[in-house]
């Protein structure tokens, strides 16, 4: 069977008796849910040794409802633990219950579940973070004479594969019914290589593996007429180093 979910790993932290046999079963198996268990059972542990033996005050009756809300609780946990409902017409009222006990487990299963939902969002973030590439690269490409409008910037990211894109952008340049191609450059100037069409304001672009950046360092945007000649056609819009500090 899948993990169990957050919610009863709370509770049975909680010491609340909410497993079935086959949950148990999982739980004896699963280190992972286990493990789980005792992180919450400790934060529990603390939470109450900080409740337990406090002077606790009623909140205001709304405060319940916005805990219930921000931490997403379901619906059946809607009622405020600290006012039970008022029994109905005909129905004897229910014996006065442990107002500090029952304050104190709430207060504790809210702290296990903001504890829960925050390690949760950190190792994400965590994970994300460690997954983002990084920008190795960046240059600021300056207009050619045809094209002093022109405004353009490069960024080389790289990922933790070491895959690397390229991402242009180029604004302001003269109108033309040629289309964009951005290239990359040796630094002289005696080869080059096309990496794709440029169809919008921002375009991001894959650097093939085995091109060396230290060589091929100049990022190049051109108009490129509809004529079936590969080559560049020596009408650069824009042009720019790679710096790499």
């Amino acid at each position: 069977m899948s993990h169990l979910d957050p919610e009863q790993l709370a509770l049975l932290a909680l010491g609340e008796p909410v497993a079935s046999e086959r949950e148990r079963a999982h739980l004896d198996q699963c280190r992972a849910c286990a493990a789980e268990i005792a992180d919450l059972a400790h934060a529990a542990g603390v939470a109450r040794s900080t409740v337990a033996d406090a002077e606790l005050e009623s909140p205001p009756a709304d405060v319940w409802a916005r805990m219930h809300d921000e931490l997403g609780l379901p619906e059946r946990l809607r009622a405020d633990p600290l006012r039970p409902a008022e029994p109905t017409a005909g129905e004897p009222p229910s014996a006065p219950r442990p107002q500090r006990r029952i304050a104190a487990r709430w207060w504790v299963l809210a702290a296990v579940t903001v504890l829960v939902v925050t390690v949760g969002v950190s190792t994400w973030t965590a994970i994300s973070a460690a997954l983002r590439p990084v920008t190795v690269a960046t240059a600021t490409l300056d207009p050619f004479p045809d094209h002093p409008d022109a405004i353009g910037t490069a960024e080389v990211d790289e990922d933790r594969d070491g895959a690397r894109t390229l991402t242009v952008s180029l604004d302001g340049e003269v109108g033309s019914e040629d289309y964009r191609e951005v290239w990359l450059i040796r630094n002289d100037g005696k080869a080059l290589i096309s990496l794709g069409v440029l169809d919008a304001a921002t375009g991001a672009f894959a650097i093939p593996a085995n091109v060396d950046l230290d060589e091929y360092d100049l990022v190049d945007i051109s108009f490129e007429p509809v004529d079936g000649d590969p080559a560049h056609s020596g009408n650069s819009i824009v042009r720019g180093t790679l710096d790499f500090s």
